[in-house]
């Protein structure tokens, strides 16, 4: 079956979704310890969540990358997803999708998150011809992420690091076996219409 150019695959529950985030270990390991975000975490900024595994390690070389070095599997409410997403607004401007750039533009500075659909990777970290969702939150919905939405946050460091050294020793189906398994999110209708071109 062909997968379809936009489609949001994660792992989630009947009322929760996992995305992941990597950082610094001065926030990445409180937040894992304690199971929320610690005050160091700025709740003023932009922060990106990603529902895919591959997506995360593209972004932070397998937990190798300066300040990216822990890996988070952060639960969340299916319901403050949707809400953020019901909210969004694409990061860049879609002709025949926004009336013009400066519609887009108005819409954008309003909106308290934002999406990019980036090319979803294998485990060589290859682009693949599917996308996957990033979901940008800044403003009420950052808040609302860190103080209401998440459920729990768990290090998945070294989860990355043994499917990373299956995938150097050539072994990708070892590698496989461990990656976590993403279905589609079953999204609501309409809810995405907005977001995809």
């Amino acid at each position: 079956m062909t997968e379809p150019e936009y489609r949001i695959r994660a792992r989630c529950t009947d009322s929760t979704i996992t995305v992941y985030q990597a950082y610094a270990p001065e926030i990445g390991l409180p937040a894992a310890r304690d199971g929320s975000f610690p005050p160091a975490w700025r709740r003023d900024r932009m922060t990106w969540i990603k529902p895919s595994f591959l997506w995360m390690m593209y972004r932070c070389g397998w937990g190798a990358k300066e300040r990216q070095e822990t890996v988070l599997a952060v639960e969340i409410t299916r319901e403050g997803f949707e809400w953020a997403l019901e909210r969004a607004c694409l990061s860049h401007y879609t002709h025949g999708l926004h009336p013009d750039r400066a519609a887009w533009k108005r819409l954008l500075r309003r909106a308290p998150a934002r999406v990019q659909w980036d090319p979803e990777r294998d485990l060589l970290l290859r682009p693949l011809p599917h996308r996957s969702l990033q979901l940008g939150l800044t403003g009420e919905a950052a808040r609302r992420y860190a103080d209401e939405w998440t459920v729990s946050i768990t290090d998945t460091t070294a989860l990355a690091h043994e499917i990373h050294g299956h995938v150097r020793a050539g072994d990708l189906e070892a590698a496989r076996r461990l990656l976590p398994r993403e279905d589609p999110y079953p999204v609501p209708d309409g809810l995405l219409d907005h977001l995809r071109r």
